[in-house]
């Protein structure tokens, strides 16, 4: 793992990598529940960064302003949930890129809600 800053990570690397961490540092998985609340957590942290960056909401005084971080966390505790219910995050994301391209190949040039901009002013 003292390599991690001089290279890029695949998928496999980054379950094995949060595997090791987690039997190791963390003793054990939390539950699966535990896990998909944690989850919930994670993403209620980052949407409050967006509604307060992007929306109309600010931040209050002290509020932590760290997107990247937030999504590392949401990032990890995804990886941890296919961890220990045996998905393969690497296989699993070829399969949906490959739904997505056959389901949605016309599906998004065709909606006139993406359409009413052009690529240049989105």
């Amino acid at each position: 793992m003292d390599d991690l800053n001089d290279r890029q990570l695949t998928i496999a690397e980054a379950q094995a990598i949060v595997d090791e961490w987690i039997t190791t540092v963390g003793v054990r998985y939390f539950s699966p529940l535990t896990n998909m609340a944690v989850l919930a957590e994670e993403t209620g942290e980052v949407a409050r960064i967006m509604a307060r960056r992007y929306g109309d909401q600010s931040f209050k005084p002290g509020e932590k302003d760290d997107l990247a971080d937030e999504l590392a966390d949401l990032l990890w505790v995804t990886v941890a949930i296919a961890n220990q219910t045996g998905v393969d995050l690497t296989e699993a994301f070829r399969n949906n890129i490959a739904k997505k391209s056959v389901r949605d190949k016309e599906r998004h040039r065709s909606n006139p809600k993406l359409n009413k901009f052009n690529k240049q002013n989105p």
